[in-house]
């Protein structure tokens, strides 16, 4: 198993020009440099999902916990109206683009109480994931003591303008891939308050061809489960069907903040 760090991030140098084109190109290039061959597997996290999409006709793919772009055409008005997210996306990419300095000079204020939004934050994160977030160094990116450097900064900018922007294609009109034995899995927390599980269901609804599976009780860090992250590997390699993750009958509401 390898994992890589996408541009900008650890000790990988960052693509101030980084599109989904260029996302997609660092994976093939790392697989020709490799010697991988054709047949490999992918697992996108979170954010890191998106560059997924275009990489849909390897062996096969799994999306754990995958951002939802609100600038997809084809999402329906009456499913996304009321999510507080889709203000909260439209409001942070016009800033990001306009006034960057101006959001990375709030974020790192002193005066005003509340300097990063999404640390911690019971708004964004379920009981669970604030465990993990505890004891998990990893997400030490979220800090405020990281958000401080400049380069982190921007880096975070180019990768949310890239992945919550406008696209060339919309994914949801996508048809399968895999005629044989390849396959996508999408792997989303019930009680995920990122990407709530509404949307993940349409994207289910919308692409049949996906094999959904759906975590009781995960918020939006499943992938630092144990348990999760073996069934992932489970499925995608040995093509396995964990039944406890079958998703429960019927839409949840949205998840309205509080």
């Amino acid at each position: 198993m390898l994992l890589y760090d996408r541009a900008g991030y650890a000790d990988s140098d960052p693509n101030p020009e980084r599109s989904l084109k260029s996302e997609a190109l660092d994976i093939e290039q790392l697989a020709d440099q490799l010697e991988l061959g054709p047949k490999f597997y992918v697992i996108g996290v979170s954010m890191g999902s998106y560059p997924i999409w275009s990489c849909l006709k390897l062996q096969g793919v799994a999306l754990v916990a995958a951002v939802v772009n609100y600038s997809w055409p084809s999402l329906p008005k009456s499913l996304i109206k009321d999510d507080f997210r889709r203000n909260l996306v439209k409001l942070t990419l016009f800033v990001l683009k306009h006034m960057p300095s101006l959001l990375y000079w709030w974020m790192n204020q002193k005066c005003l109480p509340t300097a990063n939004v999404m640390e911690k934050n019971p708004v964004f994160f379920s009981e669970r994931d604030q465990e993990v977030l505890k004891r998990t160094p990893g997400f030490e990116l979220l800090s405020e003591n990281k958000i401080e450097q400049r380069s982190i900064f921007d880096n975070l900018r180019g990768d949310i303008l890239v992945g919550l922007s406008k696209w060339e294609f919309d994914p949801l009109k996508l048809n399968n891939p895999f005629p044989k034995d390849e396959s996508v899995h999408l792997w989303v927390g019930y009680e995920d308050k990122v990407v709530p599980v509404e949307l993940q269901r349409h994207v289910m609804e919308e692409l049949p061809w996906i094999k959904y599976h759906e975590i009781p009780h995960g918020g939006h860090l499943i992938v630092y489960d144990t348990e999760v992250c073996e069934s992932i590997l489970r499925a995608l390699l040995l093509n396995e069907e964990p039944a406890k993750y079958i998703p429960l009958p019927g839409t949840p509401k949205l998840i309205a903040a509080s």
